[in-house]
């Protein structure tokens, strides 16, 4: 099955009612190098398989199989992996015709992750009426080195390949059969961090029309927290000028050396995070978190919020998504939407565990080695009907489904026995 789009032809594949492009490229970059949208290729591109994910940690040191997200999300799997990761991948309904789009942006906190994982097959979403897409991103040291030097500063630039990525979707989705003036920006945990730096951005505002966020991310000011991109140059440049007493360019060394330097440069009184994570650039990120945090509640388009009852901080993230929620809706139009995640998931392990609700929104139960029950069936079947509302109106009802408001004090609860518009009792 081919299609063609702006940049040249896409061989596809077309099966139960919904066709897949897997590993478009949308850009192409050089190592910390903002990247540059695919215009053209060449022939007929064979999308037809995933692209490479992003060189990470786990490139080097394969995981336990016995660690607990392995197991969930990337059991059976094998990826490929480079510094060329700028792949979409998209699923359309079979006859498209001016859909709703998600694009959907990983999480793992901002150093592993690809969009390929088992919970990611947009396939569900598609057989719906929605194009769902997910993107590769730079991650680690790749994606959020902050650089200043001759050429001036640079960062984010896994945040912009995804802003890129975004972009290449607008320009292209017609031609899929996508609208493109209603792409819905939806992720989890560092995805969901993601997504609140891009809907307050100048430069993503634009291409975005509504916000679903998860397990977490991008709800209160800790999870916003950017650092000036002054603060953390000169870690980066301890890691260029190790190099550089060793008669090598930071650009080129291999992968693998520049994420162990990394590694052993970090002062040990901080964590990964503290700098491979966005920074405040001034012109992607310009903002600070407390900026940042009333911009976010400023910016006029529907959010849904999704929080699980045993994610990390769980009490705190419910606070300062509910809080944060009741400030917005006195700020502007449009609503925000919350949901509280607390059924049990069965199986080892059990729970309402960090990203648990992936399995619930995306749809993908039967991809899960747990032992799933028709409740756990019923309760995606809910959630997936309410964000189809939502990305296709704004608001997540219909009258098939149980009220879900906009209340102050009322959020949608979804536990073992009911799902409720309701005040959670704690």
């Amino acid at each position: 099955m081919e299609i063609k789009t702006n940049c040249g032809d896409l061989l596809g594949i077309s099966e139960d009612g919904v066709r897949c492009f897997l590993g478009i490229p949308y850009a192409k970059a050089k190592r910390f190098e903002l990247p540059e949208e695919m215009i053209h290729w060449e022939g007929e591109y064979n999308a037809t398989d995933f692209g490479t994910a992003c060189v990470q940690r786990r490139t080097f040191v394969p995981e336990a199989e016995d660690s607990f997200y392995y197991n969930e999300f990337r059991k059976g799997l094998s990826f490929n992996y480079s510094e060329d990761c700028q792949f979409l991948n998209i699923w359309t309904p079979q006859n498209a015709d001016n859909c709703p789009v998600i694009l959907y942006i990983h999480g793992g906190a901002f150093q592993s992750g690809a969009g390929n994982e088992l919970p990611f097959d947009g396939t569900h979403f598609a057989q719906k009426g929605i194009i769902f897409a997910t993107c590769n991103y730079r991650l680690g040291p790749l994606g959020f080195a902050s650089i200043d030097d001759e050429d001036g500063k640079r960062a984010n630039f896994g945040l912009y390949d995804q802003l890129t990525a975004l972009k290449w979707l607008s320009h292209n989705i017609e031609v899929f059969g996508g609208n493109p003036k209603n792409i819905t920006l939806m992720g989890q945990s560092a995805g969901a961090m993601s997504i609140q730096q891009l809907v307050c951005s100048p430069l993503a505002k634009p291409y975005i029309s509504k916000a679903i966020m998860t397990s977490g991310g991008g709800l209160g000011r800790e999870f916003a927290k950017a650092q000036p991109i002054e603060k953390v140059v000169p870690f980066w440049e301890s890691v260029r000028d190790a190099f550089s007493q060793e008669g090598k360019d930071w650009c080129i060394v291999p992968c693998q050396e520049l994420f162990d330097m990394v590694n052993e440069l970090l002062p040990k009184d901080k964590t990964a995070i503290d700098f491979l994570s966005p920074c405040i650039d001034r012109e992607l990120v310009p903002y600070s978190s407390d900026e940042l945090m009333t911009t976010f509640a400023e910016t006029d388009i529907p959010y849904l919020l999704g929080t699980t009852k045993d994610d990390m901080l769980s009490d705190t993230l419910l606070e300062l998504a509910s809080s944060w929620r009741k400030r917005r809706n006195q700020m502007v139009s449009n609503s925000a939407y919350q949901f509280y995640l607390a059924r049990n998931l069965p199986g080892d392990e059990a729970g309402t565990w960090h990203s648990s609700d992936l399995w619930y929104t995306i749809g993908n139960l039967e991809k899960c080695w747990r032992p799933f029950t028709e409740w756990d069936y019923h309760i995606s079947n809910v959630l997936q009907k309410y964000i189809i509302q939502f990305v296709t109106t704004g608001n997540p009802n219909s009258p098939e489904l149980p009220k879900w408001g906009s209340d102050d004090e009322k959020i949608l609860i979804i536990d073992d026995y009911t799902i409720a518009y309701t005040t959670l009792e704690r």
